[in-house]
C-alpha cells in the first residue's frame, strides 16, 4: 500500500457503489480498550501494517474490512495515509477485494484462526507479500515490498517514515559524504558541522569492536554487501549500532559510492516504556487481569515467533517448541535464540522470566533482543550471562520492581570441533543423550538474573558427537503443580530415551512429538539440538509430521 498507487485491485470508488446495492451493516463490535492498544503499539512500528475489523451482511458472510489501527507508514493510493484510514473500509476503496483469492484466505483466517500469507504479488510497480493474523477477532495484516528500489529519493522518503534510522552515502570519486538528518541524530551531532568522514566515524567505535567492523569494510570493497552490529562512543555513553551497507560500481566494475543504512538498536528502553503505556492504558480503562494476559499472549506471539520447521544452522539441526499454558490467563516470558553469527559459530539461547503478563512479556524481549546485539562484542556465554545480568539489574532499579528475576542458558557452538561452550543462571540443566542413555549435564556455577548486581559467571565445555541429542528447556517442562521437580525431571528423561530408541535416525521429530502436554502452571520452552554432517539426513518432514 504505497503513494501513488491506485487501483490496488480494480476499479474505484464508482465501481464500489455500483457494485454494493445496499447500505452495508457496521462491522463487528470495536467497544473494549483492546484497539486503542493495539492502535499504540502500531504506531511505534515502521512499515505498512494494519488491524482491520470484519463487516457482515445479515446472513453472517463477511462482506468487508474496516480499519480500525494502522502504522504511520499505511498509505492508500488516494494519498490518506497512518490514522487518516480509519474508519474507511477496504471495499470502498479496492471494490474486487471480495472477488479474489485473497479475501477467501482472510475470511479463513477469522473464521480458523490460523495466520496466512499470500504473495508475491503485482501491486503498480511493485512486488507484494502480506501477512494477515487474527487478533480478538480482527484482522492484522502487514504488507512487505519485496523489491524495494534503492535509489535515494525512496531511501530518504523511507527513512523518514521509519523514524529510526538514518542514511549515509560516501561518493569515492569526489571524497564527499553526505548524511541524512536523522543520521545526525543518532550521532549526536550538530548537522552545521557537516557529516563525519568514515575515519571519525571509525575512530568511535569501541576498541573490542573494530575487528568485526574491519572485516566488514573488506567485504564492502569486495562488492559484498554488509549487516555488522558494533558499539561506538558518543559522549561518555555507548550506543549499539547496526550497519547495512552496499556499494555502487560503474560499468568496469570500479566502486563508485558507497550507500549505508545505520539504526540506533539501543533504543530498546523506549519500546519498553511504549510496552509499559500500554499496561497502563490497559489499567486506566479497567481492564481485567484475563484481558492484560490475552493481550500480552498476542504481543508475545509477535516478539517470539517459533519456526514451524527446523533450523539449519552451521553443524546443528535445532528444533524448537512452544507451549503455552493450559490456563490462558497465565502468559510467561519463556523465550529462546537459535541464529548461526558473523564468525561461523552458533548462538543459542533459552530463558525464562519470573512471573506473568505483559511485565513478563516485555522484559523477555529486552534480554532476547540485548543479547543478539551484545553476541558480537564477545564468544564467551559467561560473559554474556554477565551483561544480561547488569541489563536486568539495571531495569530493575528503574521501574523499582525488585522482583524482576529470570533464568538462562547462553551457548556458543563451534561447529569445526563440534564443540558446546555454555552457561548458565540458575536454569534446569539441560539434558544429554549419548549412547541410548539421558543425563542432565553438571551445571557450571552462575545466580538467576537481576539478583546479584556484579555476578560473575562459569562456561562450561562440551564436545558433541554425531548421534548426541541436547535438549534445552524452560522449568515448565519438568514442575507440575501435582508433582515435584525431580519426577517431573525423571518423566522427561523416560521420554527423551523411548524417543532415541524408536527413531533413532529421526529423534528430533520423535522427541517433540511426546513433549507437547501443556503445563497448566506455566509456559514451556524447549530447545533440541543435534550435530550433523552433509550426510545427515533432512529431519524437517519428521517434525511437521510429514
Amino acid at each position: 500500500m504505497v503513494r501513488g498507487e491506485t487501483g490496488f485491485w480494480m476499479g474505484g470508488r464508482q465501481a464500489y457503489a455500483e457494485a454494493v446495492q445496499f447500505v452495508a451493516p457496521a462491522p463487528e463490535p470495536r467497544s473494549g480498550p483492546w484497539p486503542a492498544v493495539i492502535r499504540a503499539v502500531l504506531d511505534a512500528m515502521p512499515g505498512p501494517a494494519a488491524l482491520l475489523v470484519p463487516v457482515r451482511d445479515p446472513a453472517g458472510r463477511l462482506i468487508d474490512l474496516e480499519y480500525v489501527a494502522t502504522t504511520p507508514g499505511t498509505v492508500l493510493g488516494d494519498g490518506r495515509l497512518g490514522r487518516e484510514l480509519i474508519g474507511t473500509r477496504m471495499a470502498e476503496e479496492f471494490p474486487g477485494t471480495a472477488a479474489g483469492d485473497r479475501w477467501a484466505a482472510y475470511a479463513r483466517v477469522l473464521e480458523t484462526g490460523e495466520p496466512t500469507e499470500t504473495g508475491p504479488f503485482q501491486h503498480g510497480e511493485g512486488r507484494w507479500r502480506v501477512r494477515a493474523h487474527r487478533v480478538e477477532g480482527a484482522l492484522l495484516m502487514t504488507w512487505e515490498r519485496l523489491d524495494l528500489s534503492l535509489e535515494a529519493g525512496q531511501r530518504i522518503a523511507s527513512t523518514e517514515r521509519l523514524g529510526n534510522l538514518g542514511w549515509a552515502e560516501w561518493d569515492l570519486v569526489s571524497g564527499e559524504t553526505r548524511w541524512s538528518e536523522q543520521l545526525y541524530r543518532i550521532f549526536e551531532r550538530d548537522p552545521a558541522l557537516g557529516a563525519m568522514t568514515p575515519a571519525q566515524t571509525d575512530a568511535l567505535v569501541l576498541p573490542e569492536d573494530r575487528p568485526d567492523r574491519d572485516l566488514s569494510l573488506l567485504a564492502l570493497q569486495r562488492g559484498d554487501s554488509v549487516d555488522v552490529t558494533f558499539r561506538v562512543l558518543l559522549h561518555g555513553r555507548v550506543k549499539h549500532l547496526r550497519a547495512v551497507a552496499d556499494v555502487v560500481r560503474d560499468t568496469t566494475g570500479t566502486p563508485l559510492r558507497y550507500f549505508g543504512i545505520v539504526q540506533d538498536v539501543s533504543a530498546l528502553e523506549q519500546s519498553a516504556q511504549r510496552l509499559a503505556d500500554v499496561e497502563s492504558q490497559l489499567a486506566e480503562q479497567g481492564r481485567s487481569l484475563a484481558a492484560e494476559h490475552a493481550l500480552a499472549a498476542r504481543l508475545q506471539q509477535v516478539i517470539l515467533p517459533v519456526p514451524p520447521e527446523p533450523l539449519d544452522l552451521p553443524g546443528l539441526k535445532v528444533a524448537v517448541r512452544y507451549l503455552p499454558a493450559s490456563q490462558e490467563d497465565l502468559v510467561g516470558g519463556d523465550w529462546y535464540h537459535a541464529a548461526a553469527m558473523s564468525d561461523g559459530s552458533v548462538l543459542l539461547a533459552v530463558g525464562d522470566v519470573a512471573g506473568h503478563g505483559t511485565h513478563a512479556a516485555t522484559t523477555m524481549a529486552q534480554l532476547r533482543y540485548s543479547l543478539r546485539a551484545l553476541a558480537v562484542t564477545t564468544r564467551d556465554p559467561a560473559v554474556l550471562l554477565g551483561h544480561l545480568n547488569r541489563l536486568l539489574c539495571d531495569l530493575s532499579e528503574e521501574s523499582r520492581n525488585p522482583e524482576t528475576t529470570a533464568t538462562a542458558i547462553v551457548a556458543r557452538y563451534d561447529p569445526v570441533r563440534r564443540r558446546l561452550t555454555w552457561a548458565q543462571a540458575g536454569h534446569p540443566p539441560p539434558l544429554l543423550s549419548r549412547a541410548g542413555r539421558t543425563a542432565t549435564l553438571p551445571r557450571p556455577s552462575g545466580p538467576m538474573l537481576g539478583v546479584v548486581e556484579n555476578a560473575v559467571y562459569e562456561a562450561a565445555v562440551l564436545d558433541l558427537a554425531f548421534g548426541d541429542l541436547l535438549l534445552c528447556y524452560t522449568d515448565g517442562l519438568v514442575e507440575h503443580r501435582r508433582n515435584g521437580p525431580d519426577d517431573g525431571l525423571a518423566s522427561v528423561i523416560r521420554s527423551v530415551d523411548e524417543a532415541v530408541a524408536a527413531a533413532p535416525g529421526r529423534p528430533l521429530g520423535e522427541l517433540l512429538s511426546r513433549l507437547r502436554q501443556a503445563n497448566p502452571d506455566d509456559d514451556t520452552c524447549m530447545l533440541a539440538v543435534r550435530p550433523i554432517s552433509d550426510q545427515t539426513r533432512d529431519l524437517r518432514r519428521y517434525v511437521l509430521g510429514r
